[in-house]
């Protein structure tokens, strides 16, 4: 497949109008939207920004790549846009942008557009072409460009293939034997013994990853090393090292935004980076590698490499926790989501029909306290363990977590468990780093299992469970005993909160806040479930209403998003207000966090109880008083809806 099959000239913008890096992905999406390549442009665009949070896709050398893998796209598609005065995309080298490649791949991308994808890609490299795309006029032109490239590195390719494959040929003939072939090329000066291996990925592996590949590759050709590059792209793993490749190279890079197999490094000296790193130092990388300038990578059970200077301070001790606690959070998740729905449907099924009904204690078992539910804290806890004590720490992790279950520690003695899991195995590596070589293989097996859960349950019982015990029976008592006016207040914060950041540290503190009282209180307690609930349903409904009723305030693709933040809204999903948000903070998050405000005050003025934790409209029959939750939300929502839309700036149009 050709690179101009998926980069079609109907889309083409050859004089972008943009002048801030959001009002550029405003407009290529605009495009894909108009020629139909994409069905739901507000998810694409929550994608998209997603990408950008991770690291910025502005590549440097004037090119933007904003890319997204997601079901909101038709058909896979490239925008070509050109930018003659460019624009500040945060870019790796500060430089603006000139040239943008807004890369759509659907969910299930077959492999021969991914492999498009990596080629375009990897021409991207070529500075010379570059300075082609900035000289053409017309689609038609950059078409021609593309398609003459690629003809030039499919000969260039088919050549070396020949050449490889003429010299295998005549060195099996000597020796004879059949000619072998190797899993991957390798790339440099053959008469060098300077040899080092790399590995290149990115979260989504569509662009960065090729491109990083083939950086490395042209920078150890110029420099006369020997380098195997194996990519982690959206197709899998390709070209993977061998055993032989891996010990006998000098050093060993990993470009790579992800997590990627690191136990075969064990004893190498290792350069764990970012993939933008591997596009614009491999200089760098490849010179450091080669001299062994790196820590030595020590698995022992899947510990995570000891990063270079470049990068060991990167992330601060907040962030690190934060990380770890998303760890948690993240997998505890699908529990409550699945346990929770479950639950909320026991409840309608008791209300109905008693609960003597065996429908209802069915799901009551599934999906409550001796099902779902009872592996939430345990969850939390051994995956928050995991995140810094690697696959050792998981076990004791859980356990510590249960052991809080069952002491009615509650989320508290969860949390304290999995960041004790944690960090004890990281003192085991350091306290049984001494001991011999030999008795290396029984220190994941044994030695961190045995002595780990030792040491966590023996801290939890005798020291966490009490204390957390304790204050958990006294937080829910507080609770359960406060005064209208400070549930009001409490209620107000919990529903602000959701809007702060919606889906950021923030707003998972507000729910794993509430989930904790949820589940100490035996599934019972959802005051401050509705609190979360209205605030978190407030933002995408605030939007899909200002957006319907100011529609002169926002631009056709807009308000074409907006009617789909009414079912995100509905449906308790805050993220639908995200695009909105990343283009004007201001205004969006300020007036979400005064209608989230009011909407999770009104739920506890009006005493209202939710008890499910999760589900929006569709479990507000379950809620004590629902009329009242739906009122709440819906005069929070119009609340926020009415401040946005006045507030708001028309758009700009550009004649």
């Amino acid at each position: 497949m050709r690179i101009t099959d998926l980069m079609i000239q109907e889309t083409m913008i050859m004089d972008l109008q943009a002048t801030t890096k959001d009002e550029a992905i405003d407009e290529l999406i605009a495009s894909l939207n108009k020629s139909g390549r994409i069905n739901d442009p507000v998810l694409f665009k929550e994608m998209i920004y997603k990408r950008e949070a991770e690291s910025s896709t502005g590549i440097g050398g004037g090119i933007a790549m904003p890319h997204a893998k997601t079901s909101a796209v038709n058909e896979p598609t490239v925008v070509f846009a050109k930018s003659k005065n460019g624009l500040d995309f945060a870019a790796l080298d500060d430089e603006p942008a000139h040239i943008f490649f807004m890369i759509a791949a659907p969910e299930g991308a077959g492999n021969t557009h991914l492999r498009t994808l990596a080629a375009l890609s990897r021409l991207l490299i070529d500075s010379d072409f570059i300075a082609q795309l900035m000289s053409a006029d017309t689609p038609a032109e950059v078409s021609a460009l593309f398609d003459a490239k690629q003809e030039e590195a499919a000969e260039k390719e088919a050549a070396k293939e020949k050449a490889k494959a003429e010299k295998a040929a005549k060195a099996a003939s000597e020796a004879g034997a059949a000619p072998q072939q190797t899993p991957g090329t390798i790339v440099g000066n053959e008469n060098s013994e300077d040899f080092v291996v790399a590995v290149t990925a990115c979260p989504t592996g569509i662009a960065h990853t090729f491109m990083a590949e083939d950086a490395l590759k042209k920078k150890a050709q110029e420099m006369g090393i020997n380098i195997r590059v194996e990519t982690n792209g959206s197709e899998g793993a390709q070209n993977v090292l061998t055993a032989d490749e891996i010990a006998r190279a000098k050093g060993v890079i990993i470009a790579a935004d992800k997590n990627v197999e690191m136990a075969r490094f064990n004893g190498k000296p290792v350069l764990q980076r970012p993939v933008s790193d591997g596009i614009r130092k491999s200089e760098e990388l490849i010179r450091k590698a080669v001299n062994g300038d790196a820590p030595i990578y020590r698995s022992e059970g899947g510990g995570n490499v000891k990063e270079d200077g470049a990068s060991a301070n990167k992330m601060s001790v907040g962030s690190k926790i934060y990380k770890d606690l998303m760890n948690g959070i993240s997998h505890m998740l699908p529990f409550v989501v699945g346990g929770g729905i479950l639950l909320a449907i026991s409840f309608l099924i008791e209300q109905l029909a008693g609960e003597d009904n065996p429908l209802f204690q069915l799901l009551q078992t599934i999906g409550g306290g001796t099902g779902a539910f009872h592996f939430l804290i345990p969850v939390l806890a051994g995956f928050i363990a995991m995140s810094i004590g690697d696959r050792p720490a998981l076990m004791p992790g859980m356990v510590g977590g249960l052991m809080a279950v069952n002491s009615n520690a509650g989320f508290l003695g969860g949390l304290a468990a999995g960041f004790l899991a944690g960090y004890v195995v990281i003192g085991l590596r350091k306290l049984l780093r001494g001991l011999p070589k030999a008795i290396d293989g029984l220190k994941p097996i044994l030695l961190y299992p045995v002595l780990g859960l030792l040491i966590v349950g023996a801290i939890s019982y005798y020291v966490f469970d009490p204390i957390f015990g304790s204050l958990n029976t006294w937080l829910v008592d507080a609770l359960g005993n406060l005064g209208t006016g400070n549930a009001v207040l409490l209620g107000l914060l919990l529903g602000g909160m959701m809007s702060i950041d919606m889906g950021g540290p923030f707003n998972k503190a507000a729910y794993t806040f509430a989930i904790g009282v949820f589940t100490s209180s035996g599934n019972t307690d959802g005051a401050w479930m509705a609190a979360v609930m209205a605030g978190g349903m407030v933002p995408p409904l605030a939007i899909a209403l200002a957006s319907t009723f100011f529609q002169s305030k926002f631009t056709e693709q807009e308000r074409k998003s907006g009617l789909t933040n009414y079912v995100l809204g509905l449906s308790f999903i805050t993220e639908g207000a995200i695009p909105f948000a990343a283009a004007d903070p201001l205004r969006v998050l300020t007036s979400c966090i005064i209608g989230s405000a009011v909407a999770g005050g009104l739920t506890q003025l009006w005493s209202i109880n939710v008890p499910a934790p999760h589900g929006g409209i569709f479990v507000a029959a379950l809620a004590n008083h629902a009329l009242l939750f739906l009122l709440a939300v819906a005069i929070g929502a119009v609340i926020s809806g009415l401040i946005l839309g006045l507030w708001k700036k028309s758009p700009t149009v550009v004649k």
